[in-house]
């Protein structure tokens, strides 16, 4: 275990590393933090509230990503005032849809400072936030202080498609796979060096993670990084399942188990599962359900949905990535009218990916795989 590490075997994130060493390289500096409920120390306190009780920080204003300051939102958020430090918050997911802080938003600090727990997967767009900072804070001259957290679903898997390098948007800032296997530190030195950023980044590391650790080897306690991820499995499953949400077919938003179940009304549950199950996928099996969405927000909101429930017997097998990819090959060959894949390319971000699905290609298998480029820029960003 690392030295820096406690006893209680609990893994430090680099605000608790920061602590330790008492803020050495950041006193008397004027702070901007990017965070979010989930910038907590390993003893719960608020990164917002430790910074602001030091007499040598100087934490001068807020950035929050999707889902707001407090991580319950589900729709655009304007700027606002945090009530317990009276900082005010600038919103990097507003009605303007500024994704990154403005020049006048960044003036006069020396150093911005990013806290916020990612769950693994290209299309969360905490990443997208971290990616458009660093550009942003590069073109002003503000350094960046990433404070690293764990990957909860492992570092170790990669898996899915690259998104096409010439597509960039706000769920797919850089072409990287559906599942990653890295942490925000490190996506932030890969981001930095594949995109020519040069921003002033430093990456403040973890004491006593591992690559192979999901959240639960952690010993943190879990916090739902956004409304319809509450567990470590959502998180795990999301790669593959929420990679279908932009079609009609709801996958659990408005029901207890999001992510967790997956229907539409025109499925029939028993059939679906019959036919996942043949992929033989590892450590995954599927069980017919009925569920009623009741989130006007979300896909088939008020319809009775027949589908299927994900039981993940080892979520360090699970390969999400494939699973979505035989729930599109499922759909595809099942329901070849009633299922409406069109906008599957605003997550998938890959359009012969989409001639592949539309024409039932046998090559889909080999394209779903990560390009071995990212493997090599992958290994140079890693930390741990």
């Amino acid at each position: 275990m690392d030295e820096r590490t406690e006893a209680d075997g609990i893994v430090r994130n680099g605000i608790d590393v920061l602590i330790a060493g008492n803020f050495s390289t950041l006193r008397h500096k004027r702070l901007g933090l990017v965070t979010n409920h989930t910038g907590l120390t390993s003893d719960g306190r608020r990164t917002i509230d430790v910074l602001r009780q030091r007499d040598d920080l100087y934490l001068d204003r807020l950035f929050a990503p999707e889902h707001g300051l407090s991580g319950l939102h589900d729709e655009r958020v304007a700027d606002g005032v945090d009530e317990a430090s009276g900082l005010v918050v600038h919103s990097l997911f507003n009605a303007r849809a500024d994704y990154r802080p403005t020049a006048e938003q960044l003036h006069g600090l020396d150093v911005i400072l990013y806290d916020i727990q990612d769950i693994g997967c290209r299309f969360y767009t905490y990443l997208s936030t971290l990616g458009y900072l660093l550009e942003a804070s590069a073109e002003n001259g503000v350094a960046v202080y990433v404070l690293d957290r764990p990957n909860p679903i492992d570092g170790l898997d990669v898996e899915g498609p690259c998104s096409d390098p010439e597509v960039r948007s706000f769920i797919g800032f850089h072409s990287i796979p559906l599942r990653h296997g890295m942490t925000v530190g490190e996506m932030a030195r890969l981001f930095n060096v594949e995109r020519r950023i040069n921003a002033d980044l430093r990456v403040v590391t973890m004491a006593g993670w591992e690559r192979h650790f999901l959240h639960g080897d952690t010993g943190q306690r879990w916090v739902n990084p956004s409304p319809n991820i509450r567990d470590v499995t959502a998180a795990g499953l999301f790669p593959g399942v929420g990679l279908l949400e932009c079609t009609n077919v709801s996958v659990g938003r408005g029901t207890p188990s999001p992510f967790h179940v997956f229907g539409a009304p025109w499925i029939d549950g028993d059939r679906l599962a019959g036919a996942l199950a043949e992929y033989g996928l590892p450590a995954l099996r599927f069980e017919a359900v009925t569920f009623v969405p009741d989130d006007f927000r979300h896909m088939c909101h008020g319809q009775t949905c027949h589908g299927v429930r994900f039981i993940v017997d080892d979520l360090l097998m699970l390969e999400s990535a494939r699973l979505g990819l035989a729930l599109i090959q499922s759909l595809r060959s099942l329901y070849p009218t009633e299922w409406e894949f069109v906008k599957l390319d605003s997550l998938l971000l890959r359009p012969d990916l989409m001639d592949a699905i539309e024409d039932r290609s046998p090559d889909l298998d080999d394209l779903w795989e990560p390009d071995p480029e990212f493997f090599e820029a992958r290994a140079s960003a890693l930390l741990y």
